[in-house]
């Protein structure tokens, strides 16, 4: 709720989800019982109102079908997308260069999840010696994701990802005040990293990274590519070292 609050676009977005819920329980109902019209379903509903909960499981069990179809046309369409999900932009990285598995996270700054699933990847990398991982910047979550998004990827560019990464996590939520702490507690060049922020390069990066989510069926962050599989949510050390051990079991 409180992305949801901070966030215009995502609250005019659960209206709408709210709305198509609505209509699609109201179709349901309507499909189980053709003969009633629009006053009538309302009639029923409150006269009856023991049939939610069924059509609501069913509703809900059509849309998780949908969602997995989509999911199992995004893992279909992967191969072909391996070798630009996997190419880390400059810095952009962590762990063994020559890893023999390597690990993609899709993240957005002012992400709460993100955050939760930063010890898992430390931990991963700690505990892995053979795991690549490369960040993929993929704000979604308000401007100030954008500015975090390009602004990361300019400390890449100095070979000061992780630094920036960490600190500006640690700070909280993205924002002007919160960059520019993370940008000196990361030894930026301040001067550069502006001017590579506002670069082509850089915002061409984003731009791919939005269509490489979009191939995949990344609708949310954190998401995930670990060896050739998409997964999708947040994860700790144990469900990240599965998937791992799980690639390595593949190849």
């Amino acid at each position: 709720m409180e992305r949801l609050l901070r966030n215009p676009f995502m609250l005019l977005g659960a209206f709408i989800a709210s709305a198509f819920l609505g209509a699609a329980l109201f179709a349901l109902i309507q499909s189980r019982i053709p003969s009633l019209n629009g006053p009538s379903i309302r009639g029923y509903l409150l006269a009856h109102p023991e049939v939610l909960p069924e059509a609501m499981e069913q509703l809900q069990a059509r849309e998780a079908a949908k969602a997995e179809k989509v999911q199992q046309s995004a893992q279909a369409a992967l191969p072909q997308h391996l070798p630009a999900v996997r190419k880390a932009y400059a810095g952009a990285w962590a762990g063994n260069p020559q890893g023999d598995v390597t690990v993609v996270a899709f993240m957005d700054y002012a992400c709460g999840y993100c955050r939760a699933s930063l010890p898992g990847i430390a931990e991963l990398i700690a505990k892995d010696p053979n795991v690549r991982v490369v960040y993929r910047e993929f704000p979604v979550l308000g401007p100030e994701s954008g500015v975090a998004a390009r602004w990361a990827l300019a400390a890449a560019e100095q070979g000061k990802y992780g630094a920036f990464h960490d600190a500006l996590y640690a700070e909280g939520s993205p924002s002007s005040e919160t960059i520019a702490i993370a940008a000196g507690k990361a030894g930026l060049d301040r001067a550069r990293a502006d001017a590579a922020a506002k670069s082509a390069s850089v915002e061409q990066e984003v731009a791919n990274n939005h269509k490489l989510g979009e191939a995949l069926a990344v609708s949310g962050t954190p998401s995930w590519v670990v060896g050739d599989k998409l997964l999708y949510g947040a994860r700790d050390y144990a469900g990240l070292a599965a998937a791992v051990t799980e690639a390595r079991a593949g190849k």
